[in-house]
């Protein structure tokens, strides 16, 4: 796909391409579209694999946003969500040029553990380049210790996104 090419998606000004609000389907899923520039690749052409990490990260920031929720709130109340876990599976590369929608949603386990699901996938969803879910936890970023309950109005906001209803 050239980058050129009027059937992409429009762009953004920071480089993503223009999400609209809400954008989540039936199943909780989330999607954020983004296209290929020469600095996400390495020296083949390829997405660099890190790249995708970042795309990740934007897709499920921009989840929470469409819903209304700040990311830099809970930091600024003292709450983080690190990850602590990762596991990543690259079906296909994605070249420079191209666009893709990097889907994700939310499934909480138990207690402070929640669980992201992600694919990256072409716009028109035929074919699929990665798959990989990454598990956060609660931090209390005063005292550096997993936090043992959400705060109320977190919890509140994440029992809107989830898949799952949280314990």
């Amino acid at each position: 796909m050239l980058e050129n090419d009027r059937t992409q998606p429009e762009l953004a000004a920071g480089g993503a391409i223009q999400n609209r609000p809400g954008m989540m389907d039936s199943e909780g899923w989330f999607e954020y579209l983004v296209r290929v520039y020469p600095h996400h690749t390495d020296y083949s052409g390829a997405v660099w694999h890190g790249t995708y990490l970042t795309w990740m990260e934007e897709a499920r920031v921009e989840s929470l946003r469409s819903l209304g929720i700040e990311y830099a709130e809970w930091v600024a109340q003292g709450v983080e969500l690190p990850v602590v876990e990762l596991s990543l599976r690259y079906h296909r590369s994605v070249q420079m040029g191209q666009s893709v929608a990097v889907r994700t949603r939310m499934v909480a386990t138990e207690g402070v553990r929640l669980v992201w699901d992600y694919e990256i996938r072409s716009p028109d969803a035929q074919e699929l380049y990665v798959t990989a879910q990454v598990t956060l936890v609660g931090v209390d970023r005063d005292k550096g210790k997993i936090i043992r309950q959400l705060p109320p109005a977190l919890k509140e906001a994440l029992t809107r996104l989830s898949v799952k209803p949280l314990p």
